[in-house]
């Protein structure tokens, strides 16, 4: 029998690419997104696709169900990949602006993980992979929402893991940089939606953060196409033993060094300047 995975977030970018990858290399896969239109399309690529809505409840119960109903109650491996960013200054932020930010980001792919860790816990074995951030340990000005739900899914991965302990179930995090998506266009959606720029004191950024969330081609250096995601994952749902951390792209390789080394006003500076003072 073939291995069956569930991905969140597959319209595009690194769910589409691991869905496409996975079911290469045998996979059954369980392709889901949040519009119906995408969900379709999915089902006409010959997946097993799923229309969920991390931002609602009864949406994840449906597809969870009917998810087990095709595999018989079992589910082999889970890469929570849905998110979406909120660019914009912590004290523009509004209490919906920020909830909305961590209904996605965070609660969805938590009630989802609750939902099949029984599952697992009764077949004796599962993968979980949780698709975090350098922004889950480096944080970016201009970017505290998503570093905030970033953050928190760290924290709450790694007290699962030692929860899970004995249980046959692995539980890992990959740390992408900047890889090539549609993640800037989904952010403008989101800065337009909750940031008001007129009379704020950071209007003058915001003029030129709209300018790099509209922009052609990468807008940050070192960036990697989506298939260096998909390389990690395959290593953290392969291997016998796989690592707890997966960092993709030289800028978390390099953040994660001098997070270690460096003080902490000194580590300040350098994210600022790595930002372009919140412009990337």
């Amino acid at each position: 029998m073939s291995r069956s995975i569930l991905i969140t977030g597959c319209s595009s970018g690194i769910g589409a690419s691991a869905a496409r990858i996975l079911r290469e290399r045998g996979w059954r896969v369980f392709a889901s997104a949040r519009q119906l239109c995408d969900v379709e399309r999915l089902h006409a690529e010959g997946f097993d696709a799923l229309l969920l809505d991390l931002d609602d409840s009864t949406s994840i119960h449906a597809a969870v169900n009917t998810l087990l109903t095709r595999t018989g109650g079992r589910l082999d491996a889970l890469f929570n990949n849905g998110a979406y960013g909120l660019p914009g200054a912590v004290e523009d932020l509004s209490r919906d602006a920020l909830r909305a930010q961590f209904e996605t980001n965070l609660f969805g792919g938590l009630e989802l993980t609750n939902l099949l860790i029984p599952v697992m816990r009764r077949q004796g074995h599962g993968r979980i992979v949780q698709c975090s951030s350098v922004l889950g340990f480096a944080a970016f000005p201009y970017r505290g929402a998503y570093n905030a739900t970033k953050f928190a899914l760290e924290g709450l991965t790694d007290t699962l893991r030692m929860e899970l302990r004995g249980t046959g179930i692995q539980i890992s995090l990959i740390e992408p940089g900047p890889i090539q998506t549609r993640f800037r266009a989904n952010a403008h959606k989101a800065f337009l939606r909750w940031i008001t720029i007129e009379g704020s004191a950071h209007e003058a950024q915001y003029r030129r953060q709209l300018e790099r969330l509209t922009m052609e081609g990468p807008a940050a250096p070192f960036t990697l196409p989506p298939e260096a995601v998909v390389e990690k994952l395959i290593h953290a749902l392969d291997s016998p033993r796989p690592r707890l951390r997966y960092p993709v792209t030289l800028p978390t390789i390099a953040f994660g060094w001098l997070r270690r080394l460096l003080p902490g006003r000194w580590m300040d500076a350098v994210l600022v300047r790595a930002s372009g003072g919140g412009r990337r």
